[in-house]
């Protein structure tokens, strides 16, 4: 193992423009849970109940999904960034992080420092929170006090819409512009 961390440090000092695609792993030390290890969140909800299919047309599918975040939102607003996340903000500091890739939706990168810009998101953010028919967006914060507060089944203030954390679910597409991003970012690095 520790030859293969002098290894990792000799291909950073001779990279000019480094990309990082981190996943779970990264944040679980954060107090972030993974979906599919034992003890992750589908060890305790049925994953069925998270296609976007089912979100949209299962009222009883919604209260499952709102009452996973009441959950999960807790966990995500006070965690802060870890070992990760923060040599992502060194190799930035270095001048040598040309982007982050991440599955992740916690948004630790950017807490860690790391421009918002630099970081895709695959998988979207859950500290957003979209109407699904106007597009109007809310802080994370703001439903959780919501679901705190009594609420099962948020809805759009603006005009009554389905609300949704920023997250792709099941059935869902990548958003094409966070892949486009990606690749362009894959192609351009030299580590």
């Amino acid at each position: 193992m520790q030859e293969g961390i002098k290894a990792l440090g000799r291909a950073i000092a001779e990279a000019e423009k480094v990309v990082v695609f981190t996943g779970a792993g990264v944040s679980t030390e954060c107090g972030i849970p993974d979906f599919r290890s034992p003890g992750g969140l589908w060890s305790r909800y049925d994953p069925s109940d998270f296609y976007f299919h089912r979100f949209l047309t299962s009222e009883a599918s919604r209260k499952v999904y709102w009452r996973m975040y009441r959950e999960f939102f807790p966990l995500l607003h006070k965690a802060s960034p870890g070992r990760a996340h923060r040599a992502c903000k060194r190799l930035l500091e270095m001048g040598k992080l040309l982007a982050v890739i991440t599955q992740n939706v916690d948004g630790l990168h950017q807490r860690a420092g790391v421009p918002d810009e630099l970081v895709v998101e695959l998988h979207g953010r859950a500290t957003e929170v979209r109407c699904l028919q106007c597009q109007e967006v809310y802080c994370s914060e703001e439903i959780e006090r919501r679901l705190k507060g009594g609420c099962e089944v948020p809805t759009c203030d603006r005009c009554g819409g389905l609300l949704k954390p920023a997250t792709v679910s099941f059935g869902q597409a990548l958003p094409p512009e966070a892949l486009s991003a990606a690749e362009k970012y894959a192609k351009e690095c030299d580590l």
